[in-house]
């Protein structure tokens, strides 16, 4: 199967929404300043975040960005079996989240691979995200509701390809 440039088209999109909505939260946003946008459900919040997912492993930056780096390679080998226009997009807006918080993580302070994410959409009291987060949980979250209505994401792997299914024993 040929790769497909929307998936690729996709991605640069997402990344490039992510890191102008950063630079945009760096140059406006003051850290700890509150700004409300939807009253106390939905607010501007500069945050430096060294862990993951609700703050999850603020000590382990670096392993958060090995997993980072395993995960980007996993969306773009899968996504060349996408079984559907609609499944290289779905792939394309989760590599492009996953590589808008790869970028902060190796290029960002304090240090290459241990870099702080930023993130600035607050959500009430629950956690503040990014858009690099919105990509990845909304891609993450409708992959998951295809595979339960029984939808495929992925084509069977080609002749010749290692799959992961189980050998199937035959009968003799």
């Amino acid at each position: 199967m040929t790769w497909r440039p929307a998936f690729w088209l996709v991605a640069l999109s997402v990344i490039a929404i992510d890191q102008a909505t950063k630079q945009w939260a760096l140059a406006a946003l003051s850290p700890g300043e509150v700004i409300p946008v939807i009253g106390d459900y939905l607010q501007l919040q500069l945050v430096f975040n060294s862990g993951a997912a609700f703050s999850l492993g603020t000590d382990y930056t670096w392993v958060l960005t090995i997993v980072a780096v395993v995960v980007t390679a996993g969306l773009v080998y899968y996504a060349r079996r996408a079984a559907s226009v609609p499944v290289v997009v779905l792939f394309g807006i989760g590599l492009g989240g996953a590589i808008g918080n790869l970028i902060d993580r190796l290029l960002r302070e304090p240090s290459f691979g241990e870099g702080h994410v930023i993130d600035m959409i607050k959500y009430g009291d629950l956690f503040v995200g990014n858009i690099a987060d919105i990509a990845i949980v909304g891609a993450a979250t409708v992959a998951v509701l295809m595979g339960l209505a029984g939808k495929p994401l992925l084509h069977p792997p080609a002749v010749g390809e290692v799959s992961s299914e189980p050998a199937k024993e035959s009968q003799e």
